[in-house]
């Protein structure tokens, strides 16, 4: 264990300084309009608002019109959005970064508890807030400022580039992003890499490690819901039987949540302590380094936390509970959701049959959501494309530590599989205690100086990805 301690050397790689753009405040004033447009996607199709997105859709036009008039442009189901600048040496496989420009409604009673108007674009004390600003306007935005800024000092790719930005992201990508896959896929389109939304810097959040740590997702969890119901003989309150279609379902939820999925330490999640347990000292360097025996132990520190469990099994969250009109009526009908998200190496399949294995009840019936997807296959940390990435965030910031990691929420990297076998999950922003539960939260915000910083990541990695 001496030995292993000993050879588990720093991961970490040194690169040469580079001399980055500066970003300009006009830059930030067109990201503060694009927060100002209410381009929501709401739950039920009816209360969708097109108004929003074809004011988003002459935003793009109005801002951004090197990219508008010099790159070949496409549009899918009007608002989705695919930008092709074409490469100098055809027989290079183009690289393709993504974002989405939908947002998660703001919770009307919420309102209140927001420091700053969601869809304002208001800039207070250096900090720009609203919807979308971290998820996910910013990877929308500051793809395009690096790329009007490129085109504008004439740059010119060796390799092709693709621009998607899904406008559904938030109910599933299924009109978006989904859609701009089936077209790339019809031309034939194979991509050297893909870089979507996921991982982040990390800042103060991950124990044992100080400095700021760029999160590099390199597959993501699977997403089902099962719905439990049950039917039963319900009657007045005064007289109730020895159980309720309530008691009965109750019953299920609790076995559900007190036997969990077995945590394991899945292959993302290994080369995330493979590049930050060198980083670390004394006693956590020395577990990380002999994880054969201690991976009881470092489960049962992660399991301690929300985050942490989220990282290392399938997680069950019960989301909805229905029965009942009356206080005094017990009721026939009774329904419960709950959420799973999936790890890899597991499947929606074999969480409906341990569900169904733990329950063993004939009463209740089990159904999977409409909404639901597999985990995702883990891509290389050793591919050009990973290797690209953790190059620029060296260069761009360069006291940060990098590791690869898993999404454990959803993206719309995920309809991407058919056309790249490496698809990568990170967006260039600073996310630490004090705004980590803004995400679908009260209090979206970011730095100014983060996003602009984020411009530049994007700016050096187009150059570094497109020139070889």
């Amino acid at each position: 264990m001496g030995y292993k301690t000993l050879q588990f050397k720093s991961q970490q790689i040194k690169v040469a300084a580079v001399a980055l753009n500066p970003v300009g405040e006009q830059v930030v004033g067109r990201f503060a309009k694009a927060v100002t447009l209410q381009t929501i996607s709401p739950e039920k199709e009816r209360d969708f608002d097109s108004l929003a997105f074809f004011q988003f859709n002459d935003f793009l036009k109005t801002s951004f019109p090197l990219a508008d008039s010099l790159l070949e442009k496409k549009r899918f189901n009007h608002f989705s959005h695919l930008y092709k600048w074409t490469g100098s040496d055809p027989s290079l496989k183009p690289v393709i970064l993504m974002a989405h420009l939908d947002v998660v409604p703001v919770i009307a009673e919420n309102l209140t508890d927001w420091k700053q108007p969601p869809f304002e674009g208001k800039i207070v004390n250096d900090t720009l807030w609203g919807r979308g600003t971290i998820d996910n306007k910013i990877g929308v935005i500051g793809i395009l400022e690096a790329t009007e800024t490129l085109l504008s000092n004439g740059f010119q790719p060796k390799r092709t580039l693709y621009l998607s930005f899904g406008h559904d992201e938030e109910i599933g990508g299924l009109r978006g992003a989904k859609v701009i896959v089936e077209h790339l896929k019809a031309q034939g389109i194979e991509a050297q890499f893909v870089l979507d939304e996921g991982g982040t810097i990390s800042q103060n959040i991950i124990p044992g490690i100080e400095k700021d740590v760029a999160l590099i997702g390199i597959a993501e969890k699977g997403y089902v819901s099962l719905e439990l119901s049950i039917k039963k003989e319900g009657g007045h309150s005064s007289m109730p039987e020895k159980e309720s279609a309530i008691d009965i379902l109750s019953a299920a939820i609790v076995k559900i949540k007190r036997n969990p999925f077995p945590a394991k330490l899945a292959g993302p999640i290994a080369g995330f302590m493979e590049n930050l347990g060198p980083e670390m000292g004394g006693i956590n360097k020395f577990i990380f380094a002999n994880r054969w025996l201690f991976e009881p132990v470092i489960t049962g520190i992660y399991e301690k936390t929300g985050s942490g469990n989220a990282l290392v099994r399938t997680t069950t969250a019960p989301t909805i509970f229905n029965a009942g009109i009356k206080d005094n009526v017990i009721p026939q009908n009774a329904k419960a959701t709950i959420n799973f998200r999936i790890m890899p190496g597991e499947s929606s399949s074999s969480v409906l049959a341990r569900v169904q294995e733990l329950i063993q009840d004939p009463r209740i019936q089990i159904t999977k959501g409409r909404m639901q997807s597999e985990p995702s296959q883990i891509s290389s940390t050793e591919s050009n494309g990973f290797s690209t990435i953790r190059k620029t965030v060296a260069e761009v910031y360069p006291n940060a530590l990098v590791a690869p990691f898993l999404v454990i929420a959803g993206t719309d990297a995920k309809h991407f599989e058919p056309i790249a076998k490496d698809i990568y999950r990170f967006s260039p922003m600073i996310i630490n205690p004090a705004n980590i539960k803004s995400f679908h939260g009260l209090n979206e915000r970011i730095a100014v100086k983060d996003f602009k910083k984020a411009v530049q990541f994007y700016q050096q990695l187009i150059q570094n990805s497109t020139l070889e």
